[in-house]
């Protein structure tokens, strides 16, 4: 069985040497900050030879950023249940993306560096991000949904997280701006 990987399909070995990367990529964020992460400590910590650490990763922006995409990816779908408004529906299917990384400022402000790089390869899990937040989004709105109300929203959504990142805004108080800007985007929550 062949699983997705940062840059191609592997198989189920390879697989668990990028799980442990990623895994010790989150470890070494917390116990040194995104400064003092290297791929060369984080290839130590998951006791991977550096170079094969390379294979699957350019840069520490894109282990970092993959760390990102392998928690908004394995995120449930959002359910609606008894959400009648647009509104309701945008805040339901965006509160556990905005607060992925909430509890974990270290990661949060290391995910925010790295998702700005410009490697390539940060590029590709950047557009996937997008269009993951952009889905969600959709299904909120539904299939007779507005373009306009949801170009604005992506860019509300990703300006607050980016605000959040950069300590301007707290990843706590998101779920309530996302609320106040769903409601005033979409017609007072139609």
């Amino acid at each position: 069985m062949f699983t997705e990987a940062p840059r191609r399909e592997l198989t189920p070995r390879q697989a668990a040497a990028v799980d442990r990367l990623t895994d010790a990529a989150v470890l070494e964020i917390r116990a040194k900050g995104y400064e003092g992460v290297t791929v060369r400590h984080v290839a130590a910590r998951a006791r991977v030879a550096s170079a094969t650490a390379y294979t699957y990763f350019a840069s520490k922006d894109h282990l970092v950023t993959e760390v990102f995409w392998r928690r908004l990816r394995a995120l449930p779908e959002p359910e609606f249940a008894g959400k009648r408004n647009a509104s309701a529906r945008v805040v339901e299917a965006l509160r556990d993306v905005v607060l992925l990384v909430s509890t974990e400022p270290e990661l949060a402000a290391a995910c925010t560096t790295a998702m700005l790089a410009p490697d390539p390869d940060v590029k590709r899990l950047r557009d996937r991000i997008g269009a993951q937040i952009r889905h969600r989004i959709k299904l909120a709105l539904g299939a007779n949904g507005d373009p306009s109300e949801l170009r604005a929203l992506e860019l509300a959504v990703s300006g607050a997280m980016l605000q959040a990142g950069m300590g301007h805004l707290r990843y706590a108080d998101l779920p309530k701006r996302l609320e106040e800007f769903s409601k005033l985007l979409l017609r007072n929550g139609r």
